[in-house]
């Protein structure tokens, strides 16, 4: 690297072309939920998101199973599954305890969360990543620096909710953030999910030449592989890839390169040592980031609070998952935990683990919530943020009216509108 590579001085005036009441930083379950429900309140939002469609994990990530409980997630989540069983897009309902997950059709979803967004008349604006946060003399987000298409832009906000899944607008406004376990920060690996489809004969077009990728001669020389139906004739395939860093630029482009070299050493050792007759389709553009930078809340949720169903006063989503740990030293089917220590009884999320610590007007949901490591390995789960960003979006639309701070809030009025859009919070 250069030596000159030290630092540059920068200033530009640019337009602010967009504002609102409540802008939201990232389009996953949990960004899509708070742009919902903060809508449905009457409130004007706009939802940002970096990728071509909105579901984040869900669609551009092909992780196509919602994990834990589907019912009573809320409002916003039963439209959403609604929706995917009106294109027969998802596996009938089962509760949790007698099935883990529910499989649905990522590619549907991304149509369908589009479709929601636009009937709620959410400002859309997609290809758009975050910059920077402007903030006022008093410590208050005034508003968010963004990049499209048509280059660096302003957008203005009374309230704003990240749900980036990196906590990247808290982080640039200067608030408290945590990210892997305690004592390295190694984060929860990450998973790379590709698509096969099922042909009747082989040939050179589909099989992975020899020489250029890893060669695996035998079963223990794979990684952690899941594999379940993904329609007629082809199959979803996720893969485990460990030791990368979701809030680094170099971290996050080795662990991409790494995830596709492994996907190919893996498609070949299925092709030529277990004989399926198996051509690649296509990879998810987005590599499946199971935690990245969280916040410093108002509350960190901790394991023993999962571990002892524990209630809240403030509560505003329930958990039922499994502590899903994956031990990130190995791409090994290895867990933090032993196997008879990951189940865990129905748990509260206070809002106080959306609230940002100090922050006037802002809070988060979905992954980078304010949790620690193995407590997000269960809250982590989409169920569970759409539930996180239902809350969010309903508290921040209070905040607008009553022109006040979230922690200023009658906690039980917000659980109140909560339970009044169907999520069950009883444990």
């Amino acid at each position: 690297m250069s030596e000159r590579c030290h630092s540059i001085n920068y200033h530009k005036t640019v337009s602010c072309k967009y504002e609102a009441d409540v802008v939201i930083i990232g389009g996953g379950i949990a960004g899509v939920s708070a742009a919902c429900s903060a809508a449905m309140a009457g409130a004007s939002v706009i939802l940002m998101e970096r990728m071509a469609v909105t579901g984040g994990n869900a669609t551009s990530g092909g992780v196509g199973a919602f994990c834990g409980e589907t019912s009573g997630q809320g409002e916003v989540f039963d439209q959403i599954v609604s929706r995917l069983e009106r294109f027969n897009a998802i596996a009938p309902y089962a509760p949790y305890g007698e099935r883990e997950a529910r499989i649905f059709d990522h590619e549907i979803l991304a149509v369908v969360l589009q479709e929601i967004l636009l009937d709620r008349k959410i400002k859309l604006l997609l290809h758009t990543r975050f910059v920077d946060a402007v903030l006022t003399e008093n410590g208050r987000i005034d508003a968010c620096i963004i990049c499209g298409n048509s280059g660096i832009e302003a957008v203005r906000g009374r309230q704003f909710i990240d749900c980036s899944g990196e906590a990247v607008l808290a982080h640039a406004a200067g608030f408290e953030t945590m990210k892997g376990r305690t004592h390295d920060g190694v984060q929860l690996p990450m998973s790379m999910m590709f698509f096969v489809r099922h042909i009747r004969k082989m040939n050179e077009r589909a099989e992975v030449p020899d020489g250029i990728f890893e060669k695996m001669e035998n079963s223990d020389d794979l990684p952690m592989v899941s594999v379940w139906p993904n329609g007629e004739g082809s199959s979803a395939i996720k893969i485990k890839i460990p030791l990368g860093d979701s809030t680094n630029t170099e971290s996050i482009t080795e662990s991409e390169i790494r995830a596709r070299q492994k996907m190919m050493s893996v498609l070949k050792y299925y092709q030529k040592v277990e004989g399926r007759k198996w051509m690649l389709d296509h990879a998810s553009p987005l590599i499946g980031i199971r935690e990245g930078r969280r916040v410093v809340g108002e509350y960190i949720l901790t394991v023993e609070d999962l571990r002892a169903g524990r209630k809240f006063d403030d509560a505003i989503a329930r958990g039922v998952f499994y502590l899903d740990g994956h031990s990130p030293d190995d791409d090994k089917r290895t867990y933090i935990l032993p196997l008879d220590q990951m189940k865990v009884p129905p748990y509260q999320i206070p809002l106080r683990c959306l609230m940002v610590k100090n922050a006037h007007n802002l809070m988060v949901a979905g992954r980078c919530m304010s949790a620690d490591q193995l407590a997000l390995s269960s809250a982590r789960v989409m169920t569970t943020c759409s539930m996180m960003g239902q809350a969010a979006g309903i508290a921040a639309v209070l905040a607008v009216k009553k022109d006040c701070a979230i922690r200023d809030l009658d906690y039980a009025e917000i659980r109140k509108a909560v339970c009044g859009l169907g999520a069950e919070l009883a444990v």
